[in-house]
């Protein structure tokens, strides 16, 4: 089956587009980041914290819910943000506090 060329082109066509799905999620990721660097600015311009729970708690819930609608695993997709939302407060603890009065 290796040798069948229907196999090989149509697993080049599907490689093809992980590809390109990949590159979209890159993009996505990095323009998301920029907005949550935006974040990291305005909270520590106004002191506010770098994590926000009742925040991330909403949108594990409303990832799940979108997981779900995909047929994809929740807890996958839990973790993917998990990694993300750790990321996001690892960069926002990074921006200089306002200075206490």
């Amino acid at each position: 089956m290796a040798d069948d060329p229907g196999v090989a082109a149509e697993l080049a066509e599907l490689r093809a587009s992980i590809d390109n799905i990949d590159a979209a999620m890159i993009y996505m990721l990095a323009e998301r980041f920029r907005c949550t660097k935006r974040v990291g600015a305005l909270k520590a311009q106004h002191d506010l914290p770098p994590a926000d729970p009742a925040r991330e708690e909403v949108q594990v819930a409303r990832l799940r819910r979108l997981a779900l609608e995909a047929r994809l695993d929740p807890e996958f997709a839990e973790k993917y943000l998990g990694f993300i939302i750790r990321e996001v407060i690892r960069h926002h603890e990074k921006f200089p506090r306002r200075p206490s009065c």
